[in-house]
């Protein structure tokens, strides 16, 4: 009963995102980025879901880049039983990456960037007019603080965003739920773990980041909440903004309702 009660969560939390942010349209031609771990994984099977049962009819194309000089090994099988039984077509792209000659970054820097161009490229190439990634709350609400804290702005991770004048819109479906919210239906869909992860796993500024939300959550027990909907709640008027400074103020894709 409780792993059914995870399972609605979980896609209820989606269909709410795709709604309340308009992440998909009637003909969309969607590339979902699928790394093989249990957030890209978990996308894949929402938007799947979405796809059969929802009132929008949509393309979806799943692919994953795999990093030939990287370690790491992921259940392909599994990738590729589930989008033969989904009807959906199923990509895997091997590239290769030269972090010699970007030392000045992180393993993980340059592996990211790479994926991500070669993901936008796949994209033109099938015709997709939207690219779909697996962050999610926590990883937006890390994001901010990093931000804040590393180089003093107030940005995040947007529910959707254009690129290349429009050309492809990015979108996170996956932006409303939270990361034990996303473990507990991997957990319950019996989605696999990654074999093997990456070697060059860097995610130290992350780490903090996530130490800082939990300490914020001792003290202020919806904090993490509070501080995702904040995001959408900013009040210029109330800010120590110097009268020689123009702030930046952009009307990003803020939800209709609150995160509970």
């Amino acid at each position: 009963m409780k792993e059914k009660t995870e399972i609605r969560k979980f896609y209820s939390k989606l269909a709410q995102a795709i709604q309340n942010f308009n992440l998909i349209s009637e003909d969309d031609r969607i590339l979902i980025g699928v790394s093989g771990g249990k957030d890209s994984v978990s996308l894949l099977q929402g938007l799947a879901k979405y796809k059969k049962y929802g009132k929008i009819n949509f393309e979806i194309f799943a692919v994953h880049i795999e990093i030939t000089s990287v370690p790491y090994i992921i259940d392909k099988t599994y990738l590729e039983n589930f989008c033969i039984e989904n009807n959906i077509k199923f990509i895997c792209e091997k590239i290769d990456v030269d972090f010699s000659k970007r030392k000045n970054k992180s393993h993980c820097f340059v592996c990211s960037w790479h994926r991500r161009k070669q993901l936008f490229e796949t994209a033109h190439y099938l015709n997709c007019n939207k690219l779909a990634l697996g962050h999610h709350l926590d990883d937006a609400i890390e994001t901010l603080i990093i931000n804040m804290c590393y180089h003093g702005s107030i940005s995040s991770m947007p529910a959707k965003l254009d690129m290349f004048d429009g050309k492809i819109q990015l979108i996170r479906p996956l932006i409303l739920l939270k990361n034990d919210e996303i473990k507990k239906f991997a957990t319950a869909m019996n989605i696999p773990a990654e074999i093997e992860t990456c070697p060059f796993d860097d995610k130290t500024k992350r780490n903090q980041a996530g130490e800082i939300i939990k300490e914020m959550e001792k003290r202020f027990k919806f904090a993490k909440n509070s501080v995702f909907n904040s995001m959408s709640k900013i009040y210029l008027k109330y800010l120590p903004v110097p009268e020689n400074t123009n702030p930046i103020i952009e009307d990003l894709n803020v939800p209709n309702k609150k995160v509970q």
